[in-house]
């Protein structure tokens, strides 16, 4: 628990256009980049509430390519890239160095919780969001509904194994932000 008697959660954020895609065909994401999220916004309280980052190797290169660091060079604290990639270079945003693991996705989230010191844990990442759902480990889904119509891509939710009901926090903005988490049974 934190200083105000909240638990650290596990929260897999995420961008997404109208018509479900997280990703243009090619898996490239400028166009995540260019909305007014406000000045009050939930992607503002989202970074506030931040303690640690656990990415996917895909998403650490869109890092790479399209931004001044993590939510608009908003975030520096401690990240984790979860790749099986043992010779790729160590990872640097903004000039916060990142940290490689290769653990299984349980141990790579406790590794993110830690260093994160009582604060949450962003999950991002298609790949390694499904790999928490899949192991029971997120807490919440953030999802920020951008007002654009891709038409094709890579899918948000695209090979989910299995039913998972949710319960709606919070909705506001400009982008549609849905706020939900898992319902356990």
């Amino acid at each position: 628990m934190d200083s105000t008697g909240t638990s650290a959660k596990v929260v897999w954020n995420t961008m997404m256009s109208l018509d479900g895609f997280v990703a243009e065909p090619e898996e490239t994401m400028e166009w995540v980049f260019g909305f007014d999220s406000g000045s009050d916004s939930s992607s503002i309280r989202v970074v506030d509430r931040l303690g640690a980052l656990l990415v996917g190797r895909r998403t650490m290169d869109v890092e790479d390519r399209n931004q001044p660091g993590f939510y608009g060079g908003s975030f520096s604290g401690p990240f984790f890239v979860l790749t099986s990639d043992r010779e790729r270079p160590t990872p640097v945003v903004k000039g916060v160095t990142g940290t490689l693991v290769h653990d299984p996705i349980e141990v790579a989230v406790e590794r993110a919780l830690d260093a994160a010191e009582g604060r949450d844990v962003a999950v991002l990442g298609r790949t390694i969001a499904r790999a928490c759902l899949d192991a029971d480990l997120l807490d919440e889904i953030v999802v920020f509904v951008a007002p654009i119509l891709l038409g094709s891509g890579v899918r948000l939710y695209e090979g989910i194994t299995r039913r998972l009901d949710l319960t709606h926090i919070e909705c506001d903005g400009e982008i549609t932000t849905l706020t939900l988490t898992p319902r356990r049974t």
